[in-house]
C-alpha cells in the first residue's frame, strides 16, 4: 500500500488555513475571534500551548458556524481543483491518507476521490475539541499502528521532514515539492529554505516577543536615566538594563537554559554588534538629525534583531540548539 500526507503533498496548500479563510468570507462574523487567535498564537510561540492545544483554540470559530457539514461540502466544491494531478494519476484503492488536518474536513474530499482509508486528527466539528493528540510526526505512526495490526508501506509521500518516522518504515519514500517527487534520502533543503526555517522557528518568534519587551524596557529606562544624565549616556545605561532583563527572559523562555555567568557574558557579547548598530542610529538620529530622543531610542531598538538572534542561537545557546 501507499501512504500519503495530505496538505502540500496531494493538496496544493494547507486545507485548514484555506477552510478558515473560506469561512471568514462566508461567515464574516467569525472575525470577532481574530484577537483571541492572535493571543493563542503567542501562547503557542512561547511554548505554553503545544500543537494540539493551540489547534483546539484555533478552531474556536467553528462554534459560530451553524452547519459545519454544509460549509465543508461547499468548501470542497470550490477547492477540489487543488488536489494534485500526480496523485489522481497514481491513486490506488488501498491508499492511506495520514494528516494532521481534521477528519471532519478531509472526510468528504476523500469520499469523493474514492479514498477508503483516512487517518487524521479527531476534532469535534462543533467545538474544535481534540480526541487524542494532533496527528503529526511520530503520532502518525502510532495512529497507523492502531489502524492496522500488520502492514507494509510500499511508498510514502510527504512535503515535510517532520514525517521522517513514517519515511523510516517505508520501502520507498518521497519528498513532494509542488508536483515534483524527490527521493527522501536525496532531498536537500535549499539555502533559502534553511534560512526561512531558521527564522520561522519557535525560538525566533519568542525572541521577537521578548525583543518587544526589551524595546519597551530600553526606551523606558533610557528615558528615566535621561532625567539624570545626558541622552547618549542614558541610552547606554538603559540598554544595559534591558540587556540583563533580556538575558533572564531568553534563558528561561526562549532557549530554556539554566542561568549562569558564563552564559550571561556570552549573551552580552552576542549583543555587541547590535549595540554598535543602535548607538550609531542614536548618534545619527538624535545628535545629527536632531530627532526627538524617544524616536531615536525606539528606532535604534528595532534594528539589528536578525543579527543578534543568529549570534545568540549559534554562540550563546549553541548547546541547546544542536
Amino acid at each position: 500500500m501507499n501512504v500519503y500526507d495530505f496538505d502540500k503533498t496531494i493538496y496544493d496548500g494547507d486545507s485548514t488555513v484555506d477552510f478558515y479563510f473560506f469561512c471568514l468570507k462566508k461567515y464574516p462574523n467569525i472575525i470577532k475571534f481574530l484577537p483571541a487567535l492572535f493571543y493563542y498564537a503567542v501562547f503557542f510561540a512561547l511554548g505554553i500551548y503545544d500543537k494540539t492545544r493551540f489547534k483546539e483554540k484555533f478552531y474556536i470559530f467553528l462554534s459560530d458556524i451553524k452547519d459545519i457539514d454544509e460549509a465543508v461540502l461547499e468548501f470542497w466544491k470550490k477547492y477540489e481543483y487543488k488536489i494534485k494531478e500526480f496523485y489522481k494519476v497514481g491513486k490506488k484503492d488501498d491508499d492511506i491518507i495520514i494528516s494532521a488536518s481534521s477528519e471532519f474536513l478531509l472526510g468528504p474530499i476523500c469520499d469523493k476521490l474514492g479514498i477508503k482509508h483516512l487517518i487524521a486528527s479527531r476534532v469535534d466539528k462543533k467545538t474544535g475539541a481534540y480526541n487524542g493528540e494532533n496527528c503529526y510526526g511520530g503520532e502518525k505512526v502510532k495512529r497507523l499502528n492502531e489502524y492496522y495490526k500488520e502492514y507494509k508501506i510500499d511508498e510514502f509521500y510527504s512535503d515535510s521532514l517532520s514525517d521522517s518516522p513514517l519515511a523510516e518504515i517505508s520501502e520507498k519514500s518521497y519528498i513532494v515539492k509542488g508536483n515534483s517527487l524527490i527521493l527522501w534520502n536525496e532531498y536537500k533543503p535549499s539555502a533559502f529554505q534553511k534560512f526561512i526555517k531558521f527564522f520561522l522557528a519557535r525560538d525566533f518568534f519568542v525572541f521577537v516577543i521578548i525583543g518587544v519587551v526589551n524595546t519597551f524596557n530600553g526606551v523606558l529606562f533610557a528615558f528615566l536615566y535621561s532625567l539624570l544624565f545626558d541622552a547618549n549616556i542614558s541610552f547606554i545605561l538603559g540598554y544595559l538594563t534591558s540587556l540583563s532583563i533580556g538575558y533572564l527572559l531568553n534563558s528561561v523562555i526562549t532557549f530554556r537554559e539554566k542561568l549562569s555567568w558564563n552564559k550571561y557574558l556570552k549573551f552580552c557579547v552576542s549583543y555587541v554588534p547590535n549595540f554598535i548598530i543602535q548607538n550609531v542610529v542614536v548618534i545619527i538620529c538624535y545628535n545629527i538629525l536632531e530627532w526627538h530622543k524617544l524616536i531615536a531610542y525606539a528606532l535604534a531598538a528595532v534594528i539589528g534583531v536578525p543579527v543578534t538572534f543568529i549570534l545568540m542561537k549559534l554562540f550563546t545557546f549553541k548547546k541547546n540548539t544542536k
